[in-house]
């Protein structure tokens, strides 16, 4: 969940670096530190954010056109100085920075203790670039093929980048389970690495993804792709989709404002090209290149962790209401530890902002072992997720920056409707008629989210009177279940209040012993069958002294007396409901966090991109 960058070329390497750590900071802001070399490798680092970092350097000797970055979420050892990457070897000419976990490390240690080695960190990183100079010397291997022999020996997973001393115009990295990228420069000899594009796209368009288990050596001017078995590999070249403007905050003081208000365009760019609302046809090449196999598949399991999980539980809904088709949704954490019994005819989902997500391609290995067909639903182009997968589509959310994801959620959800609606096509579930229906619809939700926002003011208002709460509750029933789990998600997320999702009707099986006047408690009452229960949970509430805010219907006045709030969103399918109730609770979890100076786009402890176990 760190983030690396590396830079080799004719211009400055520090400004780069700083600069692509700043866009990498979502996937960790314990501490950071730079590695440049310039006849001398100079390491500085920092606890803290880049920003402290950027400030530690004044002064500095900074010159040198090959370097290295890191920014850390910390697994072993404590956010401090000395815990920070990069790390050195014994003699100071080797320098890392690694993204992952090495789970053999104390193993490693142990001999590398036993030969006369000290440590100054409590990292498992450390112990690799030791374990690197050590096989250097007592094998008297090249650096590359010392690299290759440590990996070797190494269990676990990591994206590493090495800066060595004594091999100037020399840099190598290597990947597995953690995602890493090249960018090849426009001068000769310039090359870019990072955990993702985002620091790269301002200088090039074209990358390369390194894939798991190979190693990328730039020297003289040249890069060479090799397994870690020193088979030489021929790279793909990639176009990249983004832009820099995508990457900036445009004017809102947050990326994650920024990301709820641009819901309507990523929605939109996620059906777009695959609906027509005139004949209600579904194009998705997934769905054409596995027709007979979405027509027959006796089981969908559909695996994610956090929010992803929770666009999961909404398609379950999808899925078994529209397709009828029986649904399981996973944790991928817990899927892959379970033994769980998969079939051949399973076809698997599984669902990703970064697809990077490490216990989501576990999970994915595990099933295909078993012979399922995976498909992954994600946003990332050229992610691991997507090259593991048998098929699927992208979501088209455009870079998600802020930590709590906000634009992804509705875009997943969007593209898993869209699998619903085409298995229900395919299986003749739903009419012709019903299914023209829903996508014509489907068609109308950018411009009723767009409405949903304008509630913006209203839902600050109310932020106010409840940002000093110390807990709140959410409920909702059928499609709206999954929305009160997000919902309360992101308001642990972002302002650190306490708060729980619960189906309406299981607020009486416990849930309801913590309310009191103090305890406001969020309600998702639009138009659906569960309408009247819903008001009956109401009731309960208030007779309890709770402060209800509820979500209704646009033009529902029954409310009005018996709940203290009452947010209006725009009418819209019952199917298609979690996409539209879910921008109020996301406005209203963002307002919540600013009031209490939270930092809403690096929420403590989290990272983005979880890409270790």
């Amino acid at each position: 969940m760190c983030g690396i960058v590396g830079y080799i070329g004719n211009k400055q390497a520090c400004e780069i670096i700083l600069k692509g750590l700043k866009r990498l900071e979502y996937r960790g802001y314990d501490s950071a530190g730079v590695a440049l070399l310039n006849g001398d490798l100079r390491v500085y680092k920092k606890q803290g954010k880049v920003l402290d970092l950027e400030e530690s350097l004044n002064g500095k000797n900074i010159e040198g056109t090959i370097g290295m970055g890191h920014t850390r979420w910390a697994t072993h050892g404590e956010p401090n100085d000395k815990n920070a990457h990069p790390h050195q070897s014994p003699t100071g000419d080797l320098s890392v920075i690694h993204n992952g976990i090495i789970e053999n490390y104390a193993t490693l240690k142990e001999g590398l203790l036993q030969r006369g080695h000290t440590f100054k960190s409590d990292t498992d990183t450390e112990v690799l670039i030791h374990l690197i100079e050590d096989i250097m010397k007592n094998a008297n291997l090249s650096l590359q093929d010392a690299v290759r022999a440590a990996l070797s020996q190494v269990v676990g997973a990591y994206a590493i980048v090495i800066l060595s001393k004594n091999h100037p115009e020399h840099l190598i990295a290597a990947r597995k389970g953690s995602p890493l990228v090249v960018g090849i420069g426009t001068d000769r000899g310039e090359f870019f690495l990072a955990s993702d594009a985002t620091p790269i796209v301002e200088y090039t368009n074209q990358v390369i993804y390194i894939k798991d288990g190979e190693i990328a050596i730039i020297e003289n001017k040249e890069l060479t792709i090799k397994t870690i078995d020193n088979v030489i590999q021929t790279p793909y070249i990639q176009e990249l989709e983004m832009n820099l403007e995508q990457l900036e905050k445009g004017g809102y003081p947050h990326f994650m404002l920024k990301e709820i208000y641009e819901q309507p365009k990523s929605i939109f760019d996620s059906f777009r090209g695959r609906i027509d609302g005139r004949t209600g046809n579904i194009n998705m090449r997934s769905v054409r290149d596995y027709q007979e196999k979405l027509s027959k598949v006796n089981r969908l399991i559909l695996i994610g962790c956090g929010t992803s999980w929770h666009a999961g539980l909404v398609a379950e809904y999808l899925f078994e209401d529209l397709a009828r088709v029986p649904v399981e949704v996973e944790y991928a954490s817990e899927f892959r530890y379970r033994n769980p019994v998969i079939y051949p005819d399973d076809l698997i989902i599984s669902i990703s902002q970064s697809g990077e997500t490490a216990d989501t391609l576990a999970a994915m290995e595990l099933a295909k072992q078993k012979g399922a067909t995976v498909f992954g639903v994600c946003n990332v182009v050229g992610s691991s997720i997507p090259r593991l997968s048998h098929g699927g589509a992208y979501t088209h959310a455009g870079p998600e920056i802020g930590v709590a994801s906000t634009k992804a959620f509705t875009a997943q959800v969007t593209v898993l409707t869209l699998y619903a609606l085409a298995m229900a096509k395919q299986r003749e579930t739903l009419s012709s008629s019903r299914i023209k229906q829903l996508v014509k619809e489907m068609e109308a939700i950018p411009k009723k989210v767009e409405q949903a926002l304008k509630l913006n003011d209203k839902i600050y208002k109310i932020a106010e009177l409840y940002k000093d709460a110390k807990n709140f509750l959410y409920l909702g029933r059928g499609y709206n279940f999954p929305v009160a789990l997000e919902g309360a998600l992101k308001l642990k997320e972002i302002s650190y209040i306490h708060a729980e999702g619960y189906p309406a009707a299981e607020m009486k099986h416990g849930p309801i012993a913590l309310i009191d006047e103090e305890m406001p408690v969020v309600v998702i009452a639009t138009n659906n069958e569960h309408y009247e229960k819903l008001v009956s949970n109401i009731q309960e509430v208030k007779a309890r002294k709770g402060k209800v805010i509820a979500i209704v219907t646009e033009g529902n006045t029954g409310l009005n007396e018996l709940a203290d709030h009452v947010i209006e969103v725009p009418e819209t399918e019952n199917c298609l409901s979690p996409i539209i109730n879910t921008i109020p609770l996301q406005l209203l979890s963002y307002h919540i966090a600013v009031m209490r100076e939270c930092n809403v786009d690096q929420p403590r402890n989290l990272a983005k991109s979880v890409t270790v176990e």
